[in-house]
């Protein structure tokens, strides 16, 4: 986390940055890294938005509700869905989004939605928890029989299972964050 902050600090002496407009996503291990930026450095990224990566951190107290947006396939064979075998220590989908939804004072039920397919795909279903009182919006996309992949996206190794062309997630992560900057 070092290193992450280091580079914060860094980025906006070269660059032009709006630093209310900080974003972090990632993919697989990279999706569990944005999981712990998202926990840690709260005050420093206005969203997050991991893929194919859950919670690999027993608890999170992030110092800020931080908005969350999570895309998984049900059939991801690298981080199952369900939770890992017992040896790793990474937290299933369901955990990781009940630990956002409690740090982000989400309302408990969420308001669910099956995404119209566009032609013959998998199913998605997105699941919203609304932000309470001073909280921050969790969302969790659902890919039913979905792989260890970016949705959108139809290239990969077929070992990492079958991807959606039904949604986008670079389109459903740019309108997300085009929602939400640092308070």
């Amino acid at each position: 986390m070092g290193f992450v902050a280091k580079v914060l600090d860094d980025v906006p002496k070269t660059a032009n940055v709006d630093l209310k407009r900080i974003y972090v996503t990632g993919l697989s291990n990279g999706g569990m890294m944005t999981h712990r930026v998202a926990a840690e450095l709260s005050d420093r990224f206005a969203a997050a938005a991991p893929v194919a990566g859950t919670l690999a951190l027993d608890t999170i107290n992030p110092k800020r509700p931080i908005p969350l947006l999570h895309f998984h396939g049900t059939l991801d064979p690298l981080v199952p869905y369900d939770g890992p075998p017992q040896a790793l220590k990474f937290q299933s989908v369901e955990k990781s989004i009940a630990a956002w939804v409690k740090a982000d004072h989400c309302s408990e039920q969420p308001t669910i939605r099956e995404i119209p397919k566009t032609r013959d795909d998998l199913k998605v279903v997105c699941k919203e928890y609304s932000a309470e009182k001073n909280g921050a919006e969790v969302i969790l996309y659902t890919i039913e029989g979905g792989g260890h992949t970016w949705p959108g996206t139809d290239h990969g190794p077929a070992l990492l299972g079958r991807s959606t062309m039904n949604i986008s997630a670079n389109d459903l992560m740019w309108e997300f964050f085009q929602k939400h900057t640092l308070p």
